[in-house]
């Protein structure tokens, strides 16, 4: 198995500091705000690298943190008037709720900033002990970039790159203006803890080096989080942390693309932040899953009107397959381990879901196929996809119980589960000319309330 590393800007074999043993750490969200769909992109690609490594065989312990204090978070309590920790508990439940309707699994260990505030100083003290970092008369602590030589190593910058256009900010007390806070010294309200250096709170970077020493130790395997992440925030990772161990900090160095929408950025200030909450209301989080994993995790994906309702489309073309050959054959017995040895080897290439989502298109063609000519072995075919594929989160619903969230999701009301399967056996009755059984259900459904209407590519169901 390879992973690309962005510390080498090269594909690595993988191979863990201890056998048999995995040591992750990816940065979560600042709990400023609720969760967007870049959160929940980098919560997914995660989730599915820790599940692919338990899968061949790996002991994981995965940790993921929260940023719960930070200015962001104080600017939002001073808005709001709730007070900054309990802001961001408040947070920090909303989207863990989102996480559950997307069908993220929790990590091995969940970290957050305040409840690590006694290992944050301690580490400070040790950066400050060695030299590589100074308090400042008025409270701050800042690290001395200069006193670590392979500052830039991630980012591949210098430090003349890296002050280019940077300034000392008036009250601030720098060395050096590339040097960056470990400790910010509180101002009047602000939420603070007892230090050493007076009342203050701990500055971002700090926050990610000193959990991870406290869940794992020195060194770990890989260390994930967003592209927008390598600078500042891993590059000072690297720093302070190599600065206090003299080890290297990370083996693997992993970061995935950003979310676009419609060619740009996404932000709060450009009011394109697509909310999951949002998304889930209007896509099933299996069709949200298949639109973003078609996309390699390290490349951008850019959001378009089409992207979710093109997955939903092709996500339902899969389920009616599934059900036409589930309602045909039952539900498989062996399996097919050829479909899986493929998912792997996509998978071996540094989590390729793209080429794993790719080749759905090419299975399911092939399982059509089967069914048409009565050949049975197609429901051990959907047996594997629908095995195999769950660790992408796809195919672990009943049909029924999708194309009911389908069309609940249409007309904004939930269509029953009979309701739905019937609806589903009459498109494949019609699809398999049998038109008089379609026209039997169009009848039941008739009865029941429900009106029909077909389309090109599918059909919906509403309420009449």
């Amino acid at each position: 198995m390879r992973i690309y590393n962005t510390l080498t800007r090269t594909k690595e074999e993988f191979t863990p500091l201890e056998e048999g043993k995995v040591k992750m750490y990816a940065c979560g969200i600042t709990v400023s705000g609720e969760a967007h769909i870049g959160h929940g992109f980098q919560a997914l690609i995660y989730d599915i690298i820790r599940k692919y490594l338990e899968k061949k065989g790996y002991e994981v312990t995965y940790a993921r943190n929260y940023t719960d204090v930070d200015d962001k978070i104080i600017a939002r309590s001073r808005e709001t008037g709730i007070p900054a920790d309990k802001y961001a508990e408040m947070t920090i439940e909303k989207i863990d709720e989102v996480m559950r309707q997307m069908d993220i699994d929790d990590p091995t260990v969940w970290l957050k900033a305040t409840e690590n505030i006694g290992n944050i100083i301690d580490f400070i003290e040790k950066l400050i002990e060695k030299g590589h970092a100074y308090p400042t008369p008025c409270g701050d602590v800042y690290f001395d970039v200069s006193s670590f030589k392979g500052y830039g190593c991630l980012s591949n910058r210098t430090v003349e790159d890296m002050l280019d256009g940077v300034r000392i900010e008036n009250g601030e007390e720098k060395r050096n203006p590339a040097d960056f806070a470990l400790w910010k010294a509180a101002k009047e309200g602000e939420i603070s803890w007892k230090s050493p250096w007076g009342e203050g709170r701990p500055g971002w970077h700090i926050e990610c080096s000193a959990m991870n020493r406290a869940a794992f130790g020195d060194q770990i395997d890989i260390h994930g989080g967003g592209r927008d992440l390598i600078f500042p925030h891993h590059e000072n990772e690297i720093a302070q942390t190599e600065s206090l161990t003299g080890k290297r900090f990370v083996k693997y160095w992993t970061h995935n693309g950003l979310i676009k929408v419609n060619g740009q950025k996404m932000s709060k200030s450009l009011g394109n932040s697509l909310l999951l909450e949002d998304l889930l209301r209007k896509y099933t989080n299996e069709a949200i899953k298949f639109a973003l994993l078609s996309t390699s995790y390290r490349n951008d994906i850019n959001i378009t009107d089409t992207l979710f309702p093109e997955a939903e489309r092709h996500l339902s073309e899969f389920y009616r397959i599934i059900a036409a050959v589930e309602e045909k054959f039952g539900k498989g017995e062996k399996g097919n381990p050829e479909i899986d040895e493929r998912f792997d080897r996509c998978m071996d290439d540094d989590f390729n879901t793209a080429l794993a989502i790719s080749d759905l298109f090419g299975l399911f063609k092939k399982v059509s196929a089967k069914l048409a000519a009565g050949d049975e072995s197609c429901a051990d075919d959907v047996r594997q996809i629908r095995q195999t594929y769950s660790l992408l989160g796809l195919f672990k619903k009943d049909a029924k119980q999708y194309f009911a969230e389908v069309e609940a999701r249409k007309d904004g009301e939930e269509i029953p589960a009979e309701i739905a399967e019937l609806a589903e056996r009459r498109w494949q009755a019609k699809k398999m000319r049998d038109f008089a059984t379609a026209d039997e259900l169009r009848k039941k459904l008739d009865e029941a309330g429900y009106a029909v209407k077909d389309a090109k590519d599918g059909y919906s169901v509403s309420k009449k």
